[in-house]
């Protein structure tokens, strides 16, 4: 989808130019970051900037239409981290180079977003070297 500009620069602006779900920032991204519609149209979303998060290129991949995830212990459906309602380090912290979930809403979007994959943590571990990502 082709955005228009100022919606481009309200939602890269708020995000700091960083990826609302890992916090890569876009200066340090091998793609441009990508406008994420929180909620999908498909589930009745909209294109307003309350429903509109900046997105890295494999978290917007790995997330897709995607809303919720189920919890692997209980069954129970649970919903994806919403950057425009939630507040990430209620959610997440950084320990290390890895991303770890502080609730279930953290381990669901952790999971279904893939924010550990090794490959993902090795370039965090990189960019923490380089000061370029969050330490712990």
């Amino acid at each position: 989808m082709t955005w228009p500009e100022a919606v481009r620069e309200l939602v890269d602006l708020r995000a700091f130019g960083k990826c609302e779900y890992c916090l890569l920032d876009q200066a340090d991204a091998g793609f441009p970051h990508q406008i994420d519609h929180v909620i999908s149209r498909k589930h009745g979303g909209t294109s307003h900037p309350d429903n509109l998060a900046l997105a890295c290129y494999l978290c917007n991949r790995y997330k897709g239409s995607d809303i919720a995830s189920i919890h692997p212990g209980s069954s129970e459906l649970v919903r994806l981290f919403h950057p425009r309602q939630d507040r990430w380090a209620e959610h997440f912290r950084i320990v290390g180079p890895v991303i770890e979930p502080l609730t279930d809403i953290g381990a669901a979007t952790a999971r279904v977003l893939r924010l550990n994959l090794p490959a993902r943590v090795i370039e965090r571990k990189l960019l923490q070297t380089l000061d370029r990502y969050a330490k712990a």
